[in-house]
């Protein structure tokens, strides 16, 4: 008997609202991950003290950690941590660092994590992967992606706008890691996975065409449903292809060669995906991109992100080097030192005439009082 449908590995709980935190001793329970409550739940030192106060009263059973930085060594230390003792599964309760470093330890030592988001500024919240700093500058490890996601909006509505900003640059350049994955697939016969596009596509195309903003309760939904949808597809694809192109190799190049000048994740992909459309030569994506980048506040320009064009090209050179062997437009360019300096200096036109053209708002300019703002 033939086939006829695949498994794939989902959350068993997706819960987007106001107040759905309160209601993760119910989840635990609920859904058989832990009935005791016996649980390990790792916070940041910011929200970390108010959130255990939540639960002062339930989940008496668990017991608390603080990850202070999202480092490969701060997560080896959780993991020691909690092997002192017997949990049930690991719940991570922050912005993306403190999911990243939870996702890896829950994976070291093979218990369930369930992730609680309190910002939206990048698509880590649902994904099978941990972005930690190494020696080596940063790292991406692929681990299970959580059993439950849960995003309590009052939590998100206290956050720093400009990290819920940085969720739209992150989820909209999905557009732009899928082009670079249709091309590989059509030019170098590259597996390409239709239901991983279909949901990568979906997610960003939701946030990309909402006329809301980051105040609008109804916009934050859609963007962080659309995060979520955005890391299930890199379960299904069993790679980062589906969200992963040229946009994040300039990223990642920025967080390597400048450690000290990267700003959020999704606010230096949003713009790696600008970039790239622009090098692609499709300037209807492109204007869609600058736009909703400058709708949201996002930088457009290298100068948002604090660089000259010179310092931009250097990113760009350096950018094919942050993952051998995936192809993306980078790649095919294969661009002279001359040609990226030409890329860059028109690109950079191309955006200050975009801007021109209409009345545009206020973008974010790096740095910022926001706090740190590695990838959370």
């Amino acid at each position: 008997m033939p086939l006829l449908a695949r498994f794939v590995t989902t959350p068993l709980v997706v819960d987007v609202r106001r107040g759905a935190l309160q209601e993760l001793a119910a989840v635990l329970a609920d859904q058989r991950i832990s009935t005791s409550g016996r649980v390990a739940i790792a916070v940041g030192p910011t929200y970390g003290p108010i959130v255990q106060k939540t639960f002062e009263h339930g989940l008496v059973q668990a017991d608390w950690f603080t990850v202070d930085g999202g480092t490969i060594n701060t997560a080896i230390k959780l993991v020691e941590q909690i092997r002192q003792q017997r949990y049930d599964a690991v719940v991570g309760i922050g912005g993306g660092t403190v999911l990243d470093v939870t996702k890896f330890a829950a994976a070291r030592l093979g218990l369930p994590m369930v992730a609680v988001a309190t910002n939206l500024a990048h698509d880590g919240i649902g994904s099978p992967i941990s972005t930690l700093d190494n020696d080596a500058g940063r790292g991406s490890y692929g681990v299970p992606a959580p059993i439950a996601v849960i995003v309590d909006l009052d939590l998100i509505a206290k956050a720093p706008p400009r990290s819920v900003r940085s969720g739209v640059g992150e989820i909209v350049s999905n557009l732009s890691a899928i082009a670079d994955w249709e091309a590989a697939h059509v030019a170098h016969g590259e597996e390409l996975d239709g239901l991983a596009v279909s949901l990568a596509r979906t997610a960003a195309q939701a946030v990309l065409n909402h006329p809301g903003g980051i105040a609008d309760e109804a916009f934050v939904t859609t963007l962080a449903e659309g995060l979520v949808l955005s890391g299930i597809s890199m379960v299904v694809a069993g790679t980062s292809r589906p969200s992963s192109g040229a946009c994040h190799e300039i990223s990642h190049a920025i967080d390597l060669i400048h450690p000290t000048r990267r700003v959020f994740h999704g606010e230096q992909v949003g713009l790696g995906a600008a970039f790239a459309w622009y090098l692609r030569g499709d300037l209807a994506a492109f204007h869609t991109t600058v736009d909703c980048l400058r709708r949201h506040r996002l930088p457009v320009r290298p100068a948002d992100l604090g660089f000259d064009l010179e310092e931009f090209g250097q990113v760009v050179a350096y950018a094919p080097q942050t993952r051998p062997g995936r192809i993306t437009v980078l790649e095919e360019s294969a661009l002279t030192p001359a040609g990226i300096a030409d890329a860059v200096a028109g690109f950079d036109d191309h955006v200050r005439k975009r801007l021109e053209s209409d009345e545009p708002e206020a973008v974010a300019h790096a740095p910022s009082d926001d706090g740190d703002p590695g990838r959370r």
